[in-house]
């Protein structure tokens, strides 16, 4: 029985729990400096649109979606440590990484991000044989990349 295990019962009674699963991800969210900003700079750059916007208890949050189904929040904390810049080499987020089709994607991404001045990588190979990625910050020094799997051999 796929996805089922055995979970020992009290007693000499056997149950069998459904293992949890995940089935993909929902949304994250990244704290900006300037959600407004970073608003306009994830639509006009990697063509997200704004579902909406609310604020909490000390934050206010876009929630950002792309047409792959993305779901982005662009969040904003009325705390001290907001205002520290991004770095990956603290605990936290390392980078974010979008998937695309194949190389050819990955070029068409770079001859835009080049349409709007956005400072980019070569494209490059990445760790996993047969990969390739480009890398690139958002306004608030966010590290992304676009990945582009492997491609599967023909023939």
């Amino acid at each position: 029985m796929s996805g089922i295990s055995p979970t020992p019962a009290i007693g000499d009674r056997r149950e069998y729990v459904t293992e949890p699963t995940l089935f993909g991800t929902h949304h994250i969210s990244l704290n900006v400096h300037d959600p407004e900003r970073s608003e306009q700079w994830y639509t006009q750059v990697l063509n997200f649109s704004r579902l909406g916007a609310y604020s909490g208890e000390g934050f206010h949050r876009i929630i950002m979606h792309h047409p792959s189904g993305i779901v982005l929040g662009l969040s904003r904390h009325e705390h001290p440590e907001a205002d520290v810049p991004f770095s990956e080499r603290r605990t936290g987020l390392d980078h974010l990484a979008f998937q695309v089709a194949g190389r050819e994607q990955l070029e068409a991404w770079i001859a835009r991000f080049d349409a709007h001045g956005v400072d980019h990588s070569e494209m490059k190979a990445a760790a996993i044989p047969g990969t390739f990625l480009v890398a690139f910050r958002d306004p608030d020094g966010i590290q992304l990349e676009l990945f582009a799997p492997a491609q599967a051999n023909s023939g």
